[in-house]
């Protein structure tokens, strides 16, 4: 196989930055090899670039109505998503070759992701969070007297982390919805899908692609963070703990800091859905959160609570589960795992063979060699977070109320739960989750597909960004008094 190629990163090409310092990266893997350039800017030509793509965007973004940028955006996600284009092929493959995703998995993952942002979906996207999101554009009157319009951020900056395809977009996308500039730094494990983003939207729409732009340094390059940090008042950071509090310890305070760190997510299967007809769709569905992007994406499942007093029981449920994740490992084999996730897995799997030689209602199933594992616990004192990689726990449980008491250590790191019920008890189940600090709740195998709009971490993704002014009514009514046409 021929080596890939690939130069990521994207600025204004209007912009004179000089000299640029390319960081070469070369990736050896059995699918072939892959070279990667990442631009590795120094801090001055930073500060140069966030200077520019704000004043291009106070010029853009007058002139543009933000129907007009959801236009524009729907345009460049058509782009993205021709499997016929060149650039989407070469992308592709080097995703494939950088993360060691499955191809077809890739491809369909990329194919949902971007779906997510067609015009349909942007126009829900803005309803979830303006009633009329015009107010984007102008002032609109307000219920109780005089206006108000939403000002974009003057420079919104994000760090990602992780190496899940398609993330980067969601904060790219509400940049662009809110009328507001965005610099990102890519994650050194996959800085490829937003610069493949940025560099779409230039071939659609140069002026507005003219508003963004996708750089990189090494992380903990203070030099370069502080260049960010002295330029935006809207900072989201994605990563752990250390990362987020090392950024937030240095902006200052007048900026306003978005935080997305490492999640816990999990699945409850009611009784309702644990016939035998039922439960093996319910094990399709498990095996499907668990196995897209490898379990890697915060909103993958890491336990599965099964209720007791089915037809299909808990135990029934997981060997269930591990059928199915066998199957769906040799359709979409797994990545090949870091020797310190292998480590990890290996950990894990030992503890719980363990607690079973010592007489613990505990079973590990498939064997070390797998690209998969189950752990049914028929009694557990809390859930243990898994090594990811297709690791997953199967949790024998009472009702709702016995998943929020396992849950409720994990209140500050919940994220999302994907449950299988009946109607009369969907209400119920949310209520007793959401008390514990769960904040999305989805259909078990929609995982994966945030739907557009979603509360990320249960923040708005679009009103976090902005700022509103307001007319109040005194003043319209003030300005009548100095009327030309006054009595």
């Amino acid at each position: 196989m021929k080596t890939v190629h690939l130069r990521c990163g994207y600025w204004p090409a209007a912009l004179d930055l000089g000299a640029i310092e390319w960081e070469t990266q070369q990736h050896q893997t059995p699918r072939g090899s892959l070279t990667l350039q990442l631009p590795r800017l120094t801090a001055a030509q930073i500060q140069t670039c966030a200077l520019y793509i704000k004043a291009e965007a106070q010029r853009v973004f007058a002139q543009s109505s933000v129907w007009e940028v959801v236009a524009t955006v729907d345009s460049c996600i058509q782009l993205m998503l021709n499997e016929q284009d060149p650039l989407r092929q070469q992308v592709e493959l080097a995703l494939q070759r950088l993360t060691g995703y499955d191809a077809e998995m890739l491809r369909l993952g990329i194919n949902a992701c971007l779906r997510s942002f067609r015009r349909p979906e942007l126009i829900r996207f803005l309803s979830e969070d303006f009633t009329d999101p015009s107010i984007l554009d102008d002032f609109r009157p307000r219920v109780q007297g005089g206006w108000s319009k939403a000002c974009g951020a003057e420079l919104l900056g994000v760090i990602w982390a992780g190496n899940v395809p398609g993330i980067p977009l969601w904060s790219q996308i509400a940049a662009l919805l809110t009328k507001s500039p965005s610099l990102g730094k890519v994650a050194t494990a996959e800085p490829i899908f937003a610069s493949w983003f940025a560099q779409c939207l230039a071939r659609c729409a140069p002026q507005l692609a003219n508003t963004l732009a996708v750089l990189w340094w090494p992380g903990g390059d203070q030099v370069s963070e502080q260049a960010l940090s002295q330029q935006v008042d809207v900072m989201m950071v994605y990563g752990g703990e250390n990362t987020l509090q090392a950024w937030q310890s240095q902006l200052p305070a007048s900026v306003r800091f978005l935080a997305h760190g490492h999640k816990f997510s999990a699945a409850f299967i009611s009784q309702a859905a644990l016939d035998t007809r039922q439960a093996q769709r319910c094990a399709q569905y498990v095996a499907h959160d668990v196995s897209q992007w490898d379990q890697q994406a915060c909103y993958a499942p890491q336990s599965i609570f099964v209720e007791r007093g089915a037809q299909v029981s808990p135990k029934e449920f997981a060997l269930l589960v591990a059928g199915e994740l066998k199957a769906l490992s040799q359709r979409y084999p797994r990545q090949t795992p870091t020797l310190a996730t292998k480590h990890a897995i290996a950990q894990w799997r030992q503890r719980f063979s363990l607690a079973w030689l010592q007489g613990q209602a505990v079973e590990v199933f498939g064997p070390n060699t797998a690209d998969w594992a189950v752990v049914y616990l028929d009694q557990a004192d809390q859930p243990e977070p898994s090594p990811t990689q297709r690791c997953v726990s199967v949790i024998a449980v009472d009702n709702i109320a016995h998943v929020a008491q396992l849950l409720k250590p994990y209140r500050k790191l919940l994220q999302t739960v994907a449950v299988a019920t009946h109607p009369e008890q969907l209400f119920q189940t949310a209520t007793a989750l959401s008390a514990v600090g769960v904040n999305r709740i989805c259909a078990l195998g929609a995982s994966a597909q945030p739907q557009p709009g979603w509360h990320h971490d249960g923040r708005f993704s679009l009103l976090d960004l902005i700022r509103m002014v307001d007319i109040e009514a005194s003043a319209e009514h003030l300005a009548q008094e100095f009327a030309w046409y006054r009595d």
